[in-house]
């Protein structure tokens, strides 16, 4: 038995077969939105073989099952990084067990650095594109033709046109671009900025390619989101730090929370 079956069957036990429709991971200083569920399940990732540890302030490590509205969803709250152990596909045996217990699609968050000047510390901008700057992938090692995976629309154009209109809703200050993913865990140095801005690059962090990655090799249709938390490296007199993230993460947490909800309510009657 796989560790991901093994996964699917402890969750089905404890939540009597539970079936999410959405699957949605948090990323630093945004594990808030986990509050906004009910009736919910806690699993710690510890109980879940092949599950992340998470390392990182701001990530909490536990898998939160329930309702938002009517829509049944599984919040991973908190996640894995690439630097914490020199492996891109930690996270593929949480991603995939949402896929095992029914998840349909998939919202990923992040804190980023920005990039763009006209928007604000603490807006959000949704993902259209990524740039992978590291030369890994999570799919090393897998077998199969299916690993060669098409990667020309990894963010889904329905998911992200529901994300616009939840932006709408709430009258969201909303901006779009193309995240760049470093593997860290140093921030990057002012000339890596100006190179990334040349490539067309929006916004730059050290998480959530991996799992859009996965996500597309198992056939979860995905759309993703950035808090921006700072400006890059070079655009700001403010040294960066993490507690600068996840401060800034948490001035967003309400209109992460409103956004999230509203497009989760989508799939009420979809």
């Amino acid at each position: 038995m796989s560790k991901v079956d093994e996964c699917v069957n402890i969750i089905n036990d404890i939540t009597s077969k539970f079936n999410p429709r959405v699957g949605v991971v948090l990323g630093s200083g945004l594990g808030s939105f986990a509050n906004k569920v009910k009736e919910k399940t806690v699993i710690s990732f510890n109980e879940l073989p092949g599950f992340p540890t998470a390392g990182v302030g701001g990530h909490e490590g536990k898998l939160i099952l329930g309702f938002i509205g009517n829509t049944k969803i599984a919040i991973l709250q908190g996640r894995s990084h690439y630097y914490e152990n020199g492996k891109s596909d930690t996270m593929a045996i949480a991603i995939r067990t949402l896929k095992g217990i029914g998840c349909e699609g998939l919202v990923l968050t992040n804190a980023a650095g920005s990039m763009i000047t006209e928007a604000p510390l603490g807006s959000i901008m949704l993902i259209t594109d990524h740039i992978n700057m590291t030369g890994v992938s999570p799919l090393f090692g897998v077998q199969g033709n299916d690993r060669f995976v098409d990667m020309s629309e990894a963010y889904s154009n329905k998911l992200n046109s529901i994300m616009r209109d939840a932006s709408e809703i709430n009258n969201i200050n909303f901006f779009e671009g193309i995240y760049a993913w470093m593997c860290g865990p140093q921030f990057e140095t002012p000339a890596e900025i100006r190179a990334l801005k040349v490539l067309g690059a929006d916004a730059v962090g050290m998480s959530t390619v991996p799992e859009v990655i996965i996500a597309r090799h198992a056939e979860i249709p995905l759309c993703a989101i950035s808090v921006l938390t700072n400006y890059a490296a070079g655009m700001s007199d403010t040294a960066l730090s993490h507690e600068q993230t996840v401060v800034f993460a948490k001035k967003a947490e309400n209109s992460v929370n409103n956004l999230l909800t509203s497009f989760l309510n989508y799939f009420d009657n979809s």
